[in-house]
């Protein structure tokens, strides 16, 4: 028995929120870098970039990247491609905050450059953080227990559902 606290529906509509929030913090641009953590980041930035193109009909450029690491022991951080990032708005998206390891560790490449500027969003943020990680964008804050787990569930691009254990 699975403690749902998003269903897909419920998701869909957080999902598309923080895209609406997405082009009002950065209206004017004409093309931001969407960076999703595997796994189920990327799977996000895939739902994200799906709707901010439905938002503009396609007016605005996304492009989507995907990063690699260790999520348990961050080490090296790897790219699915490397970019010109100087000067481009930076997106890092994935499931979970927990302690805000992980996102500080993701941003860690793009900081061999000067980008424009660089923000973070998650689905899902617990509010009981190590490191000085605030996402700029988050479906559901939740207060949890260090004992206790979130799972989000993702099907390519479509965020199932994500629940407490």
């Amino acid at each position: 028995m699975k403690n749902y606290i998003l269903t897909q529906q419920v998701a869909e509509k957080k999902l598309r929120r923080m895209a609406y929030q997405i082009l009002e913090n950065n209206s004017g641009e004409e093309q931001l870098i969407l960076a999703g953590i595997e796994e189920n980041g990327s799977g996000v930035a895939r739902t994200i970039q799906r709707l901010l193109t439905e938002i503009t009909d396609g007016r605005l450029t996304t492009r989507l990247i995907s990063i690699t690491l260790d999520k348990r022991n961050p080490g090296p951080v790897t790219l699915s491609e490397t970019l010109d990032f100087n000067g481009q708005v930076i997106i890092v998206i994935d499931d979970v905050a927990s302690s805000g390891k992980t996102l500080l560790y993701a941003m860690k490449p793009f900081l061999d450059y000067h980008p424009r500027k660089i923000e973070s969003l998650v689905l899902v943020e617990r509010t009981h953080k190590t490191f000085p990680i605030q996402p700029d964008y988050t479906g559901l804050s939740l207060s949890t227990t260090l004992q206790e787990h979130i799972y989000v569930e993702v099907d390519g691009d479509v965020v199932k559902g994500a629940w407490l254990e």
